[in-house]
């Protein structure tokens, strides 16, 4: 068994968001015809963009982290740790990726998809070393089949919360760049580090054609293969004993999905069918432009990612408990504000 006994250089990491970054932005060019001619989301009642759009800039991104990680992985063997464990996280993140692509083109049945999901989410829950230990005073199986139901339910809020243009950007690229900090002082293992790089860089590649007024959309392809990358690297964070810090990341996006859910469930309203009322959508009803929703996100993940690194450096369950009721009392002023009228 190899296992990496150090965080990465800062030259490898360098190294690695710039080359993910160049190959995501050099495979959209590529791609971008062909999802022009058949991947072209158009607009309809749920939709916030006006104009048809292509989507699966998602393939860019997630082949770029893939293709980066792997030409690391020949110039570094060992560097990822334990190929077995690292391949069944490669290989759920390719399957999610072509399932979402799949359902891009000609949208599969609920059902089925949520099935493919839980197995691509089991298989990266059951590829984690049994000293990894999110709830460590619960029995293993439980803490398993907590993190299986959690994982799908990330899956699925990341392609939720994928609605508007550059709000997945705002989301993505700091959680992965605070993982990159974080690994740097130990708090990750060296293999979360560097997917978290590859990952980062892969988004910032991405970012310039997803600005708003967007060319490009990220699609299910990229929405729900990130959302299990984030998963794993989340639930990574949490093993090694920062479960505060793996909570109060993903914030926003949880309390966003999640309300709206339990909102949409108090009414009466079919869970499955399409709609426009999560708090960001919400907002541009509301007179908000997209600009002005996506950075008032992006700072409020600042401020979860200060909560997150306090954690870190100060021990203790009373800080820890503070931390997280700050990141809710943030979390809540922000969807309070999203919900008013301009």
């Amino acid at each position: 068994m190899t296992v990496p006994t150090s965080a990465p250089s800062a030259t490898t990491l360098t190294i690695i968001v710039i080359a993910s970054g160049l190959t995501s932005a050099l495979l959209i060019m590529l791609l971008h015809p062909l999802l022009i001619r058949y991947a072209l989301a158009r607009p309809n009642a749920r939709s916030s963009h006006r104009e048809p759009t292509p989507q699966g800039g998602g393939i860019a991104v997630i082949g770029a982290t893939v293709l980066v990680l792997a030409g690391f992985l020949i110039i570094a063997p060992g560097s990822l740790g334990e190929p077995l464990r690292f391949g069944a996280v490669f290989t759920a993140t390719i399957g999610l990726a072509l399932i979402g692509a799949v359902d891009d083109i000609r949208p599969l049945a609920a059902p089925l998809r949520l099935v493919l999901q839980f197995v691509a989410v089991g298989l990266v829950i059951a590829a984690l070393p049994d000293d990894v230990r999110a709830l460590p005073h619960v029995p293993l199986w439980l803490e398993r089949a907590a993190l299986l139901i959690g994982g799908v339910w990330l899956v699925n809020l990341v392609n939720f919360m994928d609605g508007i243009d550059w709000i997945t950007v705002a989301e993505v690229v700091p959680i992965t760049a605070a993982l990159v900090l974080f690994g740097a002082i130990g708090a990750l293992p060296p293999e979360g580090t560097l997917v978290a790089m590859a990952l980062c860089g892969g988004m910032i590649g991405f970012a310039p054609f997803n600005r708003p007024v967007a060319r490009l959309f990220l699609g299910d392809v990229g929405s729900l293969p990130i959302g299990l990358l984030l998963t794993w690297l989340l639930t990574l964070l949490a093993g090694s004993g920062h479960l505060a810090a793996a909570l109060l990341l993903p914030l926003y996006y949880l309390a966003d999905a999640t309300l709206t859910l339990l909102r949409r469930a108090l009414n009466g309203e079919k869970l499955m069918t399409a709609h426009r009322s999560h708090f960001y959508q919400r907002a541009l009803d509301n007179g908000f432009t997209v600009s002005e929703v996506v950075a008032r996100v992006f700072v409020t993940n600042l401020v979860l990612i200060a909560l997150a690194a306090v954690t870190l450096v100060q021990n203790g369950t009373v800080l820890h408990v503070a931390a997280l009721a700050a990141g809710g009392v943030v979390v809540a002023v922000l969807l309070i504000h999203l919900s008013r009228q301009r």
